[in-house]
């Protein structure tokens, strides 16, 4: 399969501390990749360097062939159009509703009708389950439910990458099942898939390869 990232040599420092010491990876189109390691090992720093919220010391980082660290910001904002970030807590908006939080990136990225939109968001809930939810403020959702929703506004623009950092921890068994369950049904529909997770269960249950963090390198 044709790779759609490719990570060469990337070092990551700061100040005296080199956290990623010559990262070399590639990940393919409608492949799932889970990254584990210990605790500081920098395997967020990883991910959020990809999607340009952390800047490398040195290396190269290739999306569909070009070679995303030459970017500005303007060519960053399309390259964020094209990969999923969800994290850790879902980071939802607490002033909006679930519904909100959904139509947001639609609103932004896109010249849809609200009626669209209003469509795109009511089939996304009922896809991960969460149908009757839409008027709800994240700080009533459960913890569960908020990362479910975290990835319902993650992929609601059908991008091709989705990048997770920790989707289970800190989940009970039933909820850690319905999040594995929301991530495969990602897959089905051929996106590709980089996980950050300490939780192997869900690694080996989900993933098409594991690569260890250790060092700085894989």
């Amino acid at each position: 399969m044709k790779p759609i990232i490719e990570v060469k040599n990337l070092y990551i420092s700061f100040k005296e501390r080199k956290v990623l010491k010559g990262v070399t990876f590639s990940l393919s189109e409608g492949e799932c990749l889970a990254l584990i390691g210990g605790s500081g090992e920098g395997k967020s720093t990883l991910l959020r360097s990809i999607i340009g919220l952390e800047y490398p010391t040195s290396g190269q980082i290739f999306f569909s062939g070009e070679n995303i660290l030459r970017f500005g910001v303007e060519q960053y904002i399309s390259i964020r159009k094209q990969i999923s970030y969800v994290f850790q807590g879902g980071a939802l908006f607490d002033s909006m509703t679930v519904y909100d939080n959904l139509a947001f990136p639609l609103r932004e990225h896109t010249d849809w009708s609200e009626e669209k939109i209003r469509k795109a968001v009511l089939h996304e809930l009922k896809e991960f389950e969460l149908e009757g939810s839409e008027n709800i403020y994240p700080m009533e959702l459960s913890g569960g439910m908020q990362k479910r929703v975290g990835v319902a506004r993650a992929t609601i623009i059908k991008p091709k990458v989705i990048l997770y950092d920790e989707p289970t921890s800190g989940l009970d068994p039933y909820t850690k099942r319905n999040m594995q369950k929301a991530i495969m049904k990602m897959q089905k529909r051929g996106a590709t898939s980089m996980i950050v997770t300490h939780d192997m269960q869900t690694a080996l249950k989900i993933c098409d390869r594991v690569a260890l963090l250790k060092g700085g390198k894989i």
